[in-house]
């Protein structure tokens, strides 16, 4: 019984986001309160929706304070030259402005963090689709598609979960899914391509000359331009260049290893006072980005809500183990093609702690009856990441949308399409290079 409800929270949660009968963040507390109450869990409700909220605590204060040190350098002006350097390589053609963002995503998102490849990405490459009046869903759409491969690094949620689960040797599993990352990647700069040849259809190619540029240059808009600080360009990069390293490298090579929460935290705060020694100033700063912080960090907290009611009530376990349960045993001499095809909706409607920690060693188990090694269904269960990241209970995509302001439902379709063939290219690949009988 548990997982029917498990299934109608999730339900219910899409058909009304999906038909914008509610916002994101209306649903995501109300649909699996109120379920949870039909479900008779009564006072218990509560309590699984704080130990939800505690479980995604540390996702919310690393967008907080990524976004108000983003925020603050992009007031600064750190990024001015970077937009104008983009605009002297893309000459206003839309085309190489798709092609360098899904580069720029795949190569920032090796630290395996959705976050920081969002505000990084989002940074450089906003103000240049907004000086082309480009679309910003295409942008929302290219970030997720590489991000979804490049977090099965090793160091990335869903693989070092999959390595906990199955004891595995990591290094054999990364051998086994670099092939299909390639690939997949090609194909996520191949989606970029086909947008970017309909956006130069749509738009045209502006052939910007230096006055141009300049001239567009000097367009860019600040909250306030009075906070503008050129001088500090170069204090401003080297700072943002110690958080990137420490970030991706941190307890690697003698260095440090620092929460990334933590990391933006000092690193907003050392920010705050290398530009801004005037304490109104730096109010200001904390009120202009502020708002925009919030509205992700409500997201993300309610996130936690849901997540905690469906995890903390057994509805989550329960919803596993009715997906392993309906595969009839005929289908046992095809496991990995389950476990892959398994992994979609998996991933989708639960956590990866859910689904890895709890469902995949069932999916294993049941594998080793059939003559499937832990590698071969590991391998299988990477699969179902192609969509993991359109799942509203990934507190970054909040931030996405924040930043973008694509409606989410319109999101999901249109990044969703495109994901489909990130799934094929991981499924053939499971099998080409992954060495996973089928």
């Amino acid at each position: 019984m548990l997982a029917i409800w498990g299934y109608l929270i999730v339900v219910l949660f899409m058909a009304l986001i999906m038909t914008k009968k509610a916002t994101p963040f209306t649903s995501l507390i109300l649909v699996p309160l109120v379920i949870g109450l039909i479900a008779g869990l009564g006072s218990q409700v509560g309590q699984f929706g704080l130990a939800g909220i505690k479980g995604v605590a540390p996702t919310a204060v690393m967008p907080l304070f990524a976004i108000l040190y983003f925020g603050l350098m992009i007031t600064a002006g750190l990024f001015d030259p970077l937009v104008r350097s983009i605009l002297k390589v893309v000459k206003g053609d839309p085309l190489k402005v798709l092609v360098g963002t899904a580069v720029l995503a795949s190569v920032v998102s090796v630290d395996g963090d959705g976050s920081t490849t969002t505000m990084i990405v989002c940074s450089a490459m906003i103000p240049v689709y907004k000086r082309l009046n480009m679309k910003m869903m295409d942008l929302a759409v290219i970030v997720i598609l590489a991000n979804s491969v490049m977090n099965l690094l090793p160091w990335g949620g869903p693989t070092a979960r999959i390595i906990a689960a199955l004891h595995l040797e990591e290094g054999e599993l990364l051998r086994r899914i670099l092939p299909g990352m390639f690939l997949a990647i090609a194909w996520v700069i191949c989606v970029a391509w086909i947008r970017g040849l309909q956006e130069r259809k749509r738009l045209g190619v502006k052939e910007l000359d230096e006055d141009d540029i300049a001239a567009m240059d000097a367009t860019l808009t600040h909250e306030d331009d009075e906070l503008q600080r050129p001088k500090m360009l170069w204090p401003n990069f080297a700072l943002t260049m110690i958080l990137m390293v420490l970030l991706v490298f941190g307890g690697m090579y003698g260095m440090p290893k620092i929460p990334a929460a933590v990391l933006f935290e000092i690193g907003f705060a050392v920010a705050l006072l290398l530009n801004y020694r005037n304490v109104k100033d730096q109010q200001k700063i904390i009120e202009i980005h502020g708002a925009n912080a919030l509205q992700v960090i409500t997201m993300v907290l309610a996130a936690g809500i849901f997540m905690g009611i469906l995890n903390e009530s057994g509805m989550s376990q329960a919803i596993g183990e009715s997906l392993a349960r309906w595969v009839p045993s005929s289908l046992g001499g095809q496991w990995p093609l389950v476990t892959a095809i398994v992994s979609a909706p998996g991933t989708f409607l639960l956590s990866n702690d859910a689904f890895y920690l709890g469902v995949l060693p069932i999916l294993a188990q049941t594998g080793e009856q059939y003559g499937f090694s832990a590698m071969d269904i590991g391998v299988a269960s990477t699969v179902g990441q192609a969509f993991h990241l359109l799942s509203p209970l990934v507190g970054f995509i909040y931030l996405l949308l924040n930043l973008t302001g694509v409606d989410m439902g319109a999101w999901q379709r249109q990044a969703g399409k495109w994901a489909c063939g990130t799934f094929l290219i991981f499924l053939m690949s499971m099998y080409v290079f992954g060495g996973v009988p089928l």
